[in-house]
């Protein structure tokens, strides 16, 4: 009897279990591309049209930079070749050198003002970039879980990013599990008129340096 009664427990027990699993939902699946909805968000586009101006106007600043620069450079050179002139008196040559070793020290500090505008406008518009990135890709999960909710989804699986050994985090999903066009079509619904695609924008390369023949730059 004892016997006959733990069987029925443990049938009891097995059946409690199996109840409760399948009182879980089922798994329902889906797939987006983060990085394309990143890419082709009107703020976005927005944001790197503004950022390539600005990269314009820094690059505009660093050619003006280095026009004044080489102007130093020219004057520089004069004096230079008057301080080496024989037909100058010692007191003139003297003069001479002097007024270069100034003008050396302008160049140097101009080459110095040159990199450090570079490398802060470099680091801001980068920090701009990371800041207005990290905003968006969590507006843009927000919206990607609100279009999984309405169709019932429980997971969502982003194929954009790799792993750690450099490749995708999906290696194969079903194109019916793909939602990525329905996040895309809400995430640009308030999308301007007329707004078109714009580049990304880089950070300012540098042009030519500031350079005095023989001397290299100070950093």
């Amino acid at each position: 009897m004892k016997n006959s009664i733990k069987s029925l427990l443990a049938l009891a027990l097995v059946g409690a279990s199996a109840v409760a699993v399948s009182a879980q939902p089922a798994v329902k699946l889906a797939v987006v591309d983060m990085a394309k909805l990143y890419d082709t968000h009107y703020k976005t586009i927005e944001q790197n049209a503004k950022i390539q101006a600005d990269d314009q106007k820094a690059q505009e600043e660093v050619e003006k930079m280095n026009k004044e620069g080489n102007a130093l450079v020219e004057e520089y050179k004069a004096l230079n070749e008057q301080s080496n002139s024989p037909a100058l008196s010692a007191e003139a040559k003297s003069k001479a050198q002097n007024e270069a070793q100034k003008k050396l020290e302008a160049i140097q500090n101009k080459q110095r003002e040159v990199q450090t505008f570079i490398q802060n406008t470099r680091n801001s518009l980068g920090q701009r970039l990371n800041t207005f990135r990290s905003l968006m890709l969590e507006e843009i999960s927000k919206v990607a879980t609100d279009v999984a909710k309405r169709k019932g989804v429980t997971v969502v699986l982003d194929k954009a990013g790799p792993t750690a050994i450099g490749i995708s985090n999906l290696i194969y999903a079903d194109p019916a599990f793909e939602i990525t066009e329905d996040v895309l079509k809400e995430i640009n619904k308030d999308r301007p008129a007329g707004a078109t695609a714009a580049p990304a924008a880089a950070a300012p390369a540098a042009p030519a340096s500031v350079t005095v023949p023989g001397l290299a730059p100070k950093k």
